[in-house]
């Protein structure tokens, strides 16, 4: 056993990522995976697994606030290890990340990624790789890594081809695009990880390399990369990335380790049919590894789990997909264009916004199946750690980081440090639209000095309190309205509320939706001060016009503040974000309306008063 080593981060940023996560499972592998027949095998033991798909983990690809215009980056330390910690309690032994990213033309300038061009290779994503890769070992889950993508999301091989100007398919052929190709692998297997000083071709977390994700590649090609990929590395699996049916020479070749397989049919019998057929042909002469599938009922995945459970020569399942809690409050948003309109990526342990798809329902079924399938009944879930409250300042409008495990949470105020406490909300969850505040004290006493602290609630029970902030002088309160229905507003007209097309609002859940001539009044229990209303709409121009009113009759136009925050980014077609603020000089009591000049869509809108 080698001496774990210590990621070290500055102490202040420490203290507070590390409060709301348990510790790690375990650490340090003994053995890589290594094949006989069609099983997966730890040493001497049978290695099999139920888990999930992260695309997220080596890259970030949801950056969602309202104002970021960049939507990619990095994952920190207490995102992964927040990741870590939840495949661990739903019995995970497994992750799949989603490719090596390539820079894509359709990316912002300023966006990170790991391959910026032909043997161009970024140090500072590598070492967040590094990270992932030893976190995993510190909490006892195998990665599997995919090495190219055959689509543009996150780039990968028509961004190869774009370097040279070529077109996207010669990447399978040039003799030049595959030599760039070969770079990146040779840095990838041969690199040595700054943390942990291992090679990645000889680190044991790793359960294997995938040729790439869902591949159209030609028999030629796979057999030369398969070759290159050994002829570096020889101790891990190699795992067949082609997408459809399964290929001769995957079956063939002995430097194919693995058959890999993905499947969405929309009917669970057809998905079980197709995988049984497959299972057949490859006759136990190599694993089958499930490698996607989603998007159907909780039955359905029920159904199919039943079926790899019983089924010896599929070794594992890995569900599509897992995303963590985020550094600044709340969790990651993920909607799939294949996703019926319905489906999202999964926050353990569920939650009300997933109902439609069972989240909770399938989450636990998931798990149950994760422990039974190494002969091990689920145990308990864990009490969650404490969250940590994140700073803030004049109004009480904050977030928290959220802890691993939690339900819900309840808010606690006190005049000083030392109490005594009272808890003046329970039952607040963390997923709400990305990038905003999680909750506001509109109780609190204006110009009064308040303390707060939060707790994290399931199942299991509650945690301690989070780390205190304050005490904090109050100079006003805000008033939120987050667009989930029509009680906020005062007044309306011709406005609705809808959710669906997540991703064009970035994957704000629910809007106020309007047309021209709609429009939504305003109002609160004190001195107006101001508001700041966020608006989704399909181009640069101002859709919505403020205006302000003493008595509810007559209208005075107002001067807002518009700021826009369009992306670069064109893989996905975001529509535009939109701020408009207004501060009421002087503070008076009255009433503000937006009104809608086109169709625009709002998504949150703060009322500060006192």
């Amino acid at each position: 056993m080698r001496p774990k080593r210590t990621i070290l981060v500055p102490i202040l940023v420490l203290a507070v990522a590390m409060a709301a996560l348990p510790a790690p499972a375990r650490a340090d592998f003994e053995h890589f995976i290594t094949t006989e027949g069609a099983r997966l095998m730890d040493g001497d033991e049978e290695f099999r697994f139920v888990s999930f798909n992260v695309p997220t983990l080596l890259y970030v690809e949801d950056e969602m606030a309202f104002g970021q215009t960049d939507p990619y980056g990095l994952p920190s330390e207490f995102e992964l290890r927040d990741l870590y910690a939840t495949v661990s309690e739903m019995g995970g032994r497994v992750v799949r990340a989603y490719t090596i990213p390539v820079r894509n033309r359709r990316f912002p300038k300023e966006s990170v990624t790991y391959v910026e061009g032909p043997g161009d290779f970024n140090e500072k994503a590598f070492r967040a790789m590094d990270l992932a890769l030893a976190l995993a070992n510190e909490y006892g889950i195998r990665v599997i890594v995919p090495l190219v993508n055959n689509w543009q999301w996150m780039g990968g091989r028509p961004n190869y081809a774009e370097f040279r100007g070529k077109d996207a398919d010669a990447f399978w052929t040039d003799p030049q695009l595959i030599a760039d190709f070969e770079a990146t692998i040779a840095h990838v297997l041969n690199r040595r990880n700054t943390i942990t000083g291992v090679l990645y071709k000889d680190d044991k977390t790793i359960l294997g390399w995938q040729t790439g994700n869902e591949l159209q590649n030609p028999p030629a090609w796979a057999l030369e990369i398969g070759r290159y990929i050994k002829s570096i590395d020889s101790k891990h699996l190699l795992i067949d990335g082609f997408h459809g049916d399964v290929q001769q020479y995957a079956l063939d070749a002995p430097e194919f380790d693995v058959i890999d397989v993905h499947h969405y049919e929309t009917s669970p019998i057809e998905m079980l049919n197709n995988l049984k057929q497959t299972v057949d042909r490859v006759d136990g002469r190599k694993p089958v590894l499930l490698g996607e599938f989603g998007f159907i009922s909780t039955s359905g995945f029920e159904a199919v789990l039943d079926y790899v459970l019983g089924e010896p020569r599929i070794p594992g399942a890995l569900v599509w997909s897992l995303r963590r809690h985020h550094r600044n409050g709340g969790f990651y948003q993920h909607s799939e264009p294949i996703g019926h309109g319905l489906y999202r990526a999964y926050h353990w342990p569920g939650f009300d916004v997933g109902e439609p798809y069972d989240e909770r329902g399938l989450l636990h079924l998931v798990r149950d199946e994760a422990f039974r399938i190494q002969g091990r009944q689920a145990p308990p879930i864990t009490v969650p750690e404490p969250p940590a409250l994140l700073p803030f300042q004049d109004a009480p409008m904050f977030s928290w980081r959220g802890s691993m495990g939690a339900a819900s949470y309840a808010i606690e105020r006190a005049s000083t440090p030392d109490g005594p406490w009272l808890t003046i909300a329970n039952g607040i969850d963390d997923v709400q639209t990305p990038g905003f505040a999680l909750f506001s004290d509109t109780g609190a006493e204006v110009g009064a000095a308040f303390c707060y602290r939060v707790r994290a609630v399931n199942a299991a029970g509650e945690s301690a309190p989070s780390n205190v902030v304050g005490p904090l002088r109050i100079d006003h309160l805000t008033q939120v309205d987050t667009a989930r229905n029509l009680g906020v507003l005062l007044d309306s007209k011709a406005v609705e509320v809808r959710t669906g097309d997540y991703r064009s609002y970035k994957e704000a859940y629910s809007r106020l939706h309007g047309e021209k001539g709609a429009y939504v009044v305003y109002t609160a229990p004190g001195r107006l001060l101001g508001l700041r209303a966020y608006a989704y709409e399909a181009d640069a121009e101002r859709a919505i016009s403020l205006s302000w009113s003493g008595d509810g009759a007559s209208w005075q136009p107002l001067d807002a503040r518009v700021t826009h925050y369009a992306s670069a980014e064109k893989n996905y077609e975001y529509l535009v974000p939109v701020r408009y603020e207004y501060a009421v000089t002087p503070a008076r009591t009255g009433y503000l309306r937006a009104d809608f000049d086109d169709t625009a869509d709002i998504v949150r809108v703060e009322i500060d008063y006192r």
